[in-house]
């Protein structure tokens, strides 16, 4: 007999069904790859082109794009519309009166029971900018940036809960496992610059959102892409430095070594996921060295602490205002900052519409304007997107939960405001209307959908072609069978 076929029988018969079907080319899982990996993948280079050294290397869009980068200011828990964007001189006039029955009618509600009354705003309105924007006085600041944006009145979900709903605005799908815009963004497009991670969250209002860290999740795709939360306070990311006792020599001649080990694995198995933990121990030495200097607002003068009212050292979402355009300014492709406190229930003073309101929109109104000017006046805005709003609005009606004295609304995905800036998008735009009581859309609805697939857009992706295939499935930002549509009203 052949020694070398004997062998080779020997090898055969002592391995496990798992290990054969894992280095088989004709195994299931070799199989199921193949077929994968042999569809062409729109909008992104071929996981072949994604070496060990070049997962995050910048790509080529579909075709040229307004925006290079996105910062998403997301309020969670919902902002109440009618107290800040959407003016119903209406529903003031019937403040505290029954709701009308036609309002009520086959309606769910999370938390109102039995017969609510009607809510007006405690706070004042008036046109603000050339634009003539109706703005709430609890914003003074975003009175003088307001000509730079543009609000959409009519934005509308189908989730009424907030980890839902969140979940479907960033990812496409109101439940868990869906990839997140910003990865989304980062795998189509690569990062400007390979020291920093692609895509960074920023958590502020002392807790993280409701939909926790699924809302930046990589989901199906490559985990490279996965979004990495940054700190203000102590180290800028955890276990990024060097275990004790480990200097940077050290931690170099460590990872080289890891390095030939999972390249041989690569190379034996191509599994993609090895690919990333070659790329994430990389970028995690050169974050060493990156990430404190980016994070380090105390090398801003002063004059640009005032502007934002950043203090550093604080952990805040002036901070971190700032911090996103140092960020984007060094080639991140897509910052998310997440500003918990807005779920305006009116069950105390700290959450109610005449107390609670006011003091949120302290905590972002002057940072807001800050970021807008300061991206305007260094040359960045043109192609930085920049959105703000919540994952859905409020009703207009008050809540008095347990009958509870202090104002409040309850969750409302019939309605609610968000707005755009920068990056491709018209500036003074206003689309869109709610009927006279802020309850319903009168004019110009546009779905979660709609907004995802005009910032793929902006972005340079035809939202239908942008795919990932996954059990089976063409998976995209805008859902499997989604069929968002580019608001071409928002488009400059």
């Amino acid at each position: 007999m052949n020694p070398d076929l004997d062998l080779r029988l020997q090898h055969a018969r002592a391995l496990t069904r798992r290990q054969f079907l894992k280095t088989s080319q004709a195994g299931l899982g070799g199989i199921a790859l193949s077929g994968l990996l042999g569809k062409a993948r729109a909008g992104a280079a071929s996981p072949s082109a994604r070496t060990p050294d070049s997962p995050m290397a910048p790509r080529p869009p579909h075709f040229a794009p307004k925006a290079k980068r996105v910062i998403y200011l997301s309020m969670s828990g919902g902002p109440p519309q009618q107290d800040l964007f959407d003016y119903k001189p209406e529903l003031i006039k019937h403040n505290l009166q029954p709701c009308p029955d036609f309002l009520l009618k086959n309606q769910r509600f999370a938390f109102i029971k039995g017969h609510p009354k009607m809510l007006g705003t405690p706070h004042k309105f008036a046109k603000r900018g050339e634009s003539g924007a109706w703005v709430s006085d609890i914003l003074p600041h975003f009175h003088t940036v307001v000509d730079h944006t543009s609000i959409i009145r009519s934005m509308h979900t189908d989730q009424f809960n907030h980890a839902p709903a969140e979940l479907f605005l960033y990812t496409g799908s109101s439940r868990n496992g869906g990839a997140s815009m910003g990865s989304w963004i980062t795998y189509g497009l690569g990062s400007e610059n390979q020291d920093l991670p692609g895509f960074v969250v920023l958590i502020s209002g002392g807790t993280d959102p409701t939909g926790g860290k699924a809302l930046w999740s990589t989901g199906f795709l490559p985990s490279v892409y996965q979004g990495v939360q940054c700190r203000t306070v102590g180290d800028p990311i955890l276990y990024v430095s060097n275990p004790k006792g480990m200097d940077r020599d050290a931690r170099r001649r460590s990872l080289d070594a890891l390095r030939r080990l999972n390249e041989a694995e690569l190379s034996e198995f191509g599994d993609p996921e090895t690919l990333t933990r070659i790329s994430q121990y990389e970028l995690a030495f050169r974050m060493q060295m990156a990430v404190p200097d980016v994070m380090d607002i105390r090398q801003e003068p002063e004059s640009m602490l005032d502007l934002y009212g950043a203090k550093p050292g604080a952990a805040s979402f002036a901070n971190n205002c700032l911090l996103a355009r140092r960020l984007v300014e060094r080639g991140v492709r897509f910052v998310q900052l997440f500003d918990w406190g807005w779920d305006l229930h009116g069950t105390s003073k700290g959450n109610d519409i005449v107390y609670g309101l006011p003091d949120k929109c302290k905590d972002i109104d002057q940072p807001i304007a800050g970021l807008l000017k300061d991206l305007h006046q260094r040359g960045l805005l043109e192609e930085t997107l920049v959105i703000w709003g919540g994952e859905f609005g409020r009703t207009s009606m008050n809540e008095a939960r347990d009958g509870s004295t202090w104002l409040g609304r309850d969750h409302h995905p019939h309605c609610f405001t968000i707005w755009m800036a920068g990056g491709g998008i018209k500036p003074g735009v206003q689309l869109g209307a709610t009927d006279e009581l802020g309850y319903q859309i009168a004019e110009s609805p546009v779905t979660v959908h709609d907004l995802q697939a005009t910032i793929l857009h902006l972005l340079g992706f035809d939202a239908e072609r942008f795919d990932f295939p996954y059990q089976g499935l063409r998976q995209r930002l805008i859902g499997v069978e989604g069929d968002g549509h580019v608001r071409k009203e928002l488009l400059a």
